[in-house]
C-alpha cells in the first residue's frame, strides 16, 4: 500500500537550496511550509519561487503553506546557542534587541502590565520554563525552573487569555496579501481563538483562494473548536503552544478529539510539533518519537508536520524519508473499517444542510460499494477538491485519485489523506468526464483494463454538492 498520510516539511536554512529541496521531494515531502516568523517578506517570496520551480522541474505537485506569525511574542535574538541553567535568575524587559543568558528582550509592549507574579512563561516549544518572581516597574525578574539551550529568536508563550494582540495582526494581513497574489496554496493562521479570527483573514474560498488553516494552540480555540473547524479549510494541532496552555496530561486526548472532529467535517487535520525533534541533530529518531508519529496516524491525522528537523536539521531529506517510512508502516496497520464506522456514526447523526447531507450519503455509499465489491480505486472529479476531501473522511482502503482542472486544487490535494492529485484540462458533462478520466488513469498506470472503479462527482457546478456515483469497468 502506498503511503496515505501526507508529510509537511518546514523549509529553512538547512533546506532552502534547490538540491536539498529536490531530495526532500524525492524522499516524500508533499507540502512545503514557509514559517513567516523568520526572515523578511522578500526572502520568503524568493523561497516560495524556488520551491515552486523545483516542484515544477521535478514534475510533482507540491503544496506551499505560508504560516503567518500571528501575535507571537518573541525574545530578541541570541548571539549564538545560549544555555539557560536551572535555578538561574534573569530579567525580562520590553524590546527587540539582543538577548543574553541573564537578560531577555521581549517584543511585547504590554509585558510589564499583562504578566503577573507567579506566571510561568515557556520558551520555544516549552522545553524552557521561567517563573516570574518580581516586577520592578522597569523589568520582570524570573527564575529558570527548567533549563536548556536556546538560539535565534525563540517564542515566549504568554497565556492567551492575557494576550491583548488580536489575530490576525495587521502584519499577518500584509503577508497574506503578498502570498495570495503569488498563488500560495495554504495560509496558516496562528493563535486562533474563534471562528471570527478566521473570517477576518478575508480570503476567497478555495480554489480561487488558498485553503485557510486554523492553528489550534490556545485554550479559547479548544473551547470554540466546532465553529473554528466550520470556518476553516483545514486545522493544525499545534502541540507546542497548546501544551503550554492546557495541562500536559490532556494533550494526547485533545489531539484525538480535534483530529476526529476535523475529519468528520471533511477538513484535513495536521499534527505538528516535536514529531522527530531529536533528528535535528541525530541520525535516527527516538523510539518515543517513532511511536508518536505512528499514533498520530492511528488517530486519523491527514498530515504530519516537521519543523526544526528540516528547517535547521543536519539532514532534512533523511528526516523526511524516515518520517515517510514510519507513516507508511502505520498506514498499513490503520483500522480502516473501525474508522469509517466511527465517522458514519459521528457525522450522520448531526443536523446538516441539504447539500452536506447529500454529500454524506453519497460518499458513504461510495465507501460501502468500494468495501463490499473490492473496488481498489475511487476516482473523484472535482473543481474545488471538496469531493476528494469528503470521501477521504471515510479512510477507504481503495486508493483515491483526485482529478481537477484547477492548478491550485491539484496542489491543495497534496495535503488530503490518501489523495493522488491528477490535473485535467476540463470538466465536461458527466459521461464525457468519466470517459476522459478513465483513459487518463489507465494511461498513467493507476488502473488496469477490466478493473471496476468508482467515479464520484457532482452533476452541477455547485461547490459543496457531491451527488453522482458510477461504478464502471475500465474498457
Amino acid at each position: 500500500m502506498n503511503r496515505r498520510t501526507k508529510i509537511i516539511a518546514t523549509i529553512g536554512p538547512a533546506s532552502e537550496d534547490e538540491a536539498t529541496l529536490k531530495d526532500m521531494i524525492e524522499a516524500g515531502m508533499n507540502v512545503a511550509r514557509l514559517n513567516l516568523s523568520h526572515g523578511t517578506l522578500e526572502e520568503s517570496l524568493e523561497l516560495f519561487r524556488r520551491v515552486r520551480f523545483v516542484s515544477e522541474s521535478a514534475g510533482r505537485p507540491i503544496g506551499i503553506m505560508a504560516d503567518l506569525p500571528g501575535p507571537k511574542v518573541r525574545v530578541g535574538a541570541f548571539a549564538g546557542p545560549t544555555e539557560l541553567a536551572v535555578g538561574s535568575e534573569l530579567f525580562l524587559e520590553p524590546g527587540n534587541e539582543r538577548s543574553t543568558a541573564d537578560r531577555l528582550q521581549v517584543d511585547y509592549e504590554s509585558l510589564l502590565t499583562d504578566i503577573e507574579l507567579g506566571d510561568r512563561l515557556t520558551m520555544g516549544d516549552g522545553s524552557i520554563v521561567l517563573e516570574v518572581t518580581a516586577n520592578t516597574g522597569n523589568e520582570l525578574e524570573a527564575r529558570v525552573l527548567f533549563g536548556g539551550t536556546t538560539q535565534g529568536r525563540p517564542g515566549l508563550h504568554v497565556p492567551s487569555d492575557r494576550l491583548r494582540i488580536k489575530t490576525p495582526t495587521p502584519e499577518d494581513l500584509r503577508l497574506a496579501d503578498a502570498f495570495v497574489d503569488k498563488g500560495v496554496d495554504f495560509i496558516a493562521v496562528s493563535f486562533v481563538r474563534s471562528a471570527h479570527d478566521i473570517r477576518r483573514v478575508g480570503l476567497e474560498p478555495a480554489p480561487r483562494g488558498p485553503l485557510v488553516i486554523a492553528k489550534i494552540e490556545t485554550r479559547a480555540a479548544v473551547e470554540n473548536l466546532e465553529g473554528i473547524i466550520a470556518a476553516s479549510g483545514a486545522v493544525m494541532v499545534a502541540r507546542g503552544d497548546l501544551g503550554s496552555e492546557m495541562p500536559i496530561e490532556e494533550l494526547p486526548h485533545l489531539q484525538k478529539e480535534i483530529i476526529s472532529r476535523c475529519i468528520a467535517l471533511g477538513r484535513p487535520a495536521i499534527t505538528a510539533t516535536q514529531m522527530l525533534e531529536s533528528m535535528t541533530t541525530a541520525p535516527m529518531p527516538t523510539r518515543a518519537e517513532a511511536s508518536d508519529v505512528a499514533n498520530a496516524v492511528f488517530d486519523g491525522t491527514s498530515a504530519v508536520m516537521l519543523s526544526g528537523e528540516t528547517a535547521i536539521g543536519r539532514d532534512p531529506a533523511h528526516v523526511v524519508a524516515t518520517m515517510a517510512r514510519i507513516a507508511s508502516r502505520a498506514d498499513d496497520e490503520f483500522d480502516y473499517e473501525g474508522w469509517a464506522h466511527q465517522i458514519r456514526r459521528d457525522r450522520l447523526s448531526e443536523p446538516q444542510s441539504q447539500d452536506a447531507a447529500v454529500t454524506d450519503v453519497m460518499t458513504m455509499a461510495t465507501w460501502r460499494a468500494a468495501s463490499e465489491m473490492g473496488v481498489k480505486t475511487i476516482m473523484c472529479i472535482s473543481r474545488s477538491g471538496f469531493t476528494v476531501r469528503a470521501i477521504a473522511r471515510f479512510r477507504p482502503q481503495a486508493k483515491i485519485l483526485g482529478f481537477s482542472p484547477e492548478e491550485r486544487t491539484i496542489r491543495q490535494l497534496t495535503m488530503s489523506w490518501g489523495a493522488t492529485p491528477i490535473p485535467i484540462d476540463r470538466i465536461e458533462d458527466n459521461a464525457e468526464s468519466v470517459r476522459h478520466v478513465l483513459e487518463l488513469a489507465e494511461s498513467q498506470g493507476h488502473i488496469r483494463r477490466g478493473e471496476i472503479v468508482a467515479v464520484l462527482g457532482g452533476s452541477s457546478a455547485t461547490v459543496g454538492a457531491t451527488d453522482t456515483l458510477r461504478l464502471v469497468r475500465c474498457p
